[in-house]
């Protein structure tokens, strides 16, 4: 590959403007810009390594994105403009699966919700699975380097919108309690879009809170740059090849090459697992792609007789966890109007009377603490196909999500709620909703959504049980690392956000203390074998 270096001097190179490939070399090589990547590309630039980060999405800077509409963002930073779905096995609802493709990953697209992995989570992982890596006193240093460097804080009760200030108070006249939300987001202004970008670049997703200071101990960042393959030479990674992409057309063109003695995976669940297949590297392994969890949530209507202005506060500021003995966790979420318009029930004329009703209608959500049974496969295109199969045990609970969501509702005052399960046009009484619950029903019927996809490449003791170790370095091949949501073990119940930033510090930490002692060789082994890596 007759090519040089990558041009230009800037921190950020947008991979499209490019006019040739590239071929060059770093100390670390990180695919992937979101909540694994960036965070890794962070302490290791800090710790005095060269690093560079290539990210398959485009670039947008905060003050650019805070300006798209909804259904920009949608199609410009979702992955499939927000069409991506787990496609169910049998008694299982077709999931739609929102995942982030730009520089900073879904962290630019999440609700900023930050909570930390349960005890109880923690107690498995250390006393079932033998990870005491993973336990909740040793990440405690990294949850708080997380929790700093993210700003996270409760949202105080004049950021709950009304529509959320008559669930809460509906749910307490049940006995349900509700806590306030923690938070990446300093000084929100209650515009209730965060999950298509804040408008008011408040949130500290890690293109804000992470990749300048990267950048500013001199790492460099590659959008457009769709990485295809790690290469590996003598048992070790020693880089990667990929092409460059047309942003607007997405077809491949310019091929490049990064040489590097450790290379970052951080293509998150569902495509992390591809480029190891691709790179021939632990396809033996049943692990590889499989036990994927998801978080299947749902979400309930409630039409009220008044406005609730459910859009005049923030989008995320309540939570509970009263059910967490049964696997679910509710919160307060309120949607932007065209997304909320395409789950009510109805065509023509009744749909449009219902869009009508929308400043009367509440909006409130939950998920479920799920098994995992969810795998990932090549697919036709360049996205991944993702098969999930509901255990009969989360089927149940998703039932049992929306009788509660129901029952808080009708608690709250609402005259009829509208429950996700297509063909039912309302319910007007508690009587109904329970009864919808024990009902015959097709799963496929219900309108399911999910947020967390982690799994895919888990984290083990053993390597016959996993993809990764206790470090995050791969069990099959040297210098190779995953740091992203596809190690984390099992399920955690909780939005994954900092579960993964925290677990992706941990695994940046012992990189930087495992390549201590490659950099005080001078690289000797590196010297060697550097010009003799094929394209």
């Amino acid at each position: 590959m007759m090519l040089g270096a990558i041009p230009g001097g800037d921190a950020v190179v947008e991979g499209c403007t490019l006019q040739r490939g590239f071929d060059d070399e770093y100390d670390v090589v990180v695919v992937g810009s979101g909540s694994g990547g960036a965070v890794v590309a962070t302490h290791l630039a800090e710790a005095g390594r060269r690093v560079l980060v290539l990210e398959e999405g485009p670039y947008y800077t905060p003050e650019q994105y805070a300006k798209f509409s909804p259904m920009e963002s949608l199609r410009e930073m979702w992955r499939e403009a927000g069409l991506l779905a787990a496609f169910g096995v049998g008694a299982t609802p077709i999931i739609a699966i929102a995942v982030g493709r730009c520089v900073g990953g879904s962290s630019v697209l999440t609700g900023g919700v930050c909570f930390r992995v349960p005890s109880e989570v923690h107690d498995e992982w250390v006393h079932a699975l033998g990870l005491a890596d993973l336990g909740e006193k040793s990440l405690e240093p990294a949850y708080e380097d997380v929790e700093r460097r993210m700003q996270i804080n409760d949202v105080p009760e004049s950021m709950r919108s009304h529509d959320i200030r008559r669930i809460v108070r509906g749910a307490e006249s049940l006995g349900i309690t509700f806590k306030p939300i923690r938070r990446n987001v300093v000084g929100c202004q209650g515009n209730s879009l965060c999950n298509h970008g804040c408008p008011a670049v408040r949130k500290k997703s890690v293109d804000v809170a992470y990749l300048p200071k990267a950048f500013e101990h001199g790492a460099r960042l590659v959008s457009d740059a769709l990485v295809e393959r790690v290469v590996v030479h003598g048992g070790r990674a020693v880089g990667v090849t990929g092409h460059l992409i047309d942003r607007r057309t997405r077809d491949r063109h310019h091929a490049f090459r990064v040489r590097a003695p450790v290379v970052v995976l951080a293509c998150g669940t569902l495509h992390t697992p591809l480029v190891m297949q691709r790179s021939r590297i632990g396809t033996d392994r049943d692990d590889l792609g499989s036990h994927v969890t998801l978080h299947p949530a749902v979400r309930i209507l409630a039409h009220f007789d008044e406005p609730v202005d459910g859009h005049e506060g923030t989008f995320q500021s309540v939570y509970s966890d009263h059910f967490a003995s049964e696997g679910l966790t509710l919160v307060g979420v309120h949607p932007a109007p065209n997304i909320l318009a395409g789950a009510l029930p109805g065509i023509g004329p009744s749909h449009r009377a219902r869009i009508r009703e929308l400043p009367a209608l509440g909006s409130f959500g939950g998920m479920v603490h799920d098994q995992g049974g969810g795998t990932v496969h090549m697919g036709p295109s360049r996205e991944p196909l993702l098969w999930y199969s509901m255990a009969p045990r989360d089927l149940a609970r998703v039932r049992r999500l929306i009788t509660v969501l129901g029952e808080i509702s009708f608690a709250s005052g609402a005259k009829a709620i509208y429950p996700p399960v297509f063909g039912v046009p309302g319910i007007h009484n508690v009587t109904e909703l329970r009864r919808l619950e024990h009902e015959p029903l097709d799963a496929r019927r219900i309108e399911c959504m999910a947020f967390h996809p982690l799994g895919s490449a888990r984290m083990s003791i053993d390597p016959r049980g996993g993809v990764v170790g206790p470090s995050g370095e791969s069990h099959d091949v040297r210098g190779l690392y995953v740091a992203d949501g596809s190690v984390l073990p099992t399920s955690v119940g909780v939005n994954s956000q900092v579960p993964i930033l925290s677990i992706a510090t941990k695994i940046a930490w012992r990189i930087r203390e495992d390549t201590r002692a490659v950099a005080s060789t001078g690289h000797s082994w590196w010297s060697r074998v550097r010009w003799q890596i094929p394209v």
